[in-house]
């Protein structure tokens, strides 16, 4: 009977390893969220010195992408459900409207013809973001693999769409300080809108899809 009690070694391995897993997957949303706490400051003060839009979209972007890891925290930590809904809602709002701030700014711009600052500092800054958004992704999208984790590898796709955002980005500011074409600009900041319409539906599919 005492024999009985004990935990077979393969369990006790896959509970270790499944420990360790969750170590990684939180690490990596930890880093995520101080790159974005980090990259939020920077590209806001960017923004408003360049008076670029681009640059003010994709801060506000991460703002919201920091409430986004901190979802997938509660996750892995075991979180409540009806706090998740609310939080999922939220932040389907959020991203409703940077996409409407992003587009009405844009028309603005594009219709007076407003020239944006060159900024060199932010290029870097996104250049350094693409390579880092890319290698989060990965390290999410293995460890949501591995842990058969699906709300993980979610979250990693949108690590992903990220590192494609700050590549959008950097294409625009980078053609407007290169060559004066001031419109990629804006352009570029309309990449944002139709990304944040559509994240903010699947933020509210996912949280109506959630049992009440």
């Amino acid at each position: 009977m005492k024999n009985d009690r004990v935990m077979p070694a393969s369990a006790t391995e896959q509970d270790d390893n499944r420990s360790r897993l969750l170590t990684r997957g939180l690490r990596l949303e930890y880093a995520t969220l101080g790159w974005n706490v980090v990259g939020t400051v920077i590209l806001i003060i960017a923004a408003l010195r360049a008076s670029s839009i681009a640059l003010a979209g994709f801060g506000l972007d991460s703002l919201i992408e920091i409430l986004a890891s901190t979802i997938v925290v509660w996750q892995l930590k075991g979180a409540d459900q009806g706090r998740e809904r609310t939080a999922l809602r939220v932040i389907a709002a959020a991203f409703a409207a940077l996409s409407l701030y992003v587009l009405v700014s844009a028309v603005i711009v594009l219709a007076t013809g407003h020239r944006p600052m060159p900024s060199p500092g932010a290029l870097v800054w996104l250049a350094i973001t693409v390579v880092v958004m890319l290698a989060l992704a990965w390290g999410k999208h293995a460890t949501g693999q591995a842990l058969g984790n699906q709300v993980l590898m979610t979250e990693a796709r949108v690590t992903m769409v990220d590192a494609y955002l700050a590549f959008a980005v950097l294409v625009g500011v980078g053609l407007d300080t290169a060559f004066g074409w001031w419109w990629a600009d804006p352009l570029a900041g309309l990449v944002i809108v139709i990304y944040g319409l559509k994240e903010a539906r699947e933020a509210w599919g996912h949280a109506s899809g959630l049992a009440e």
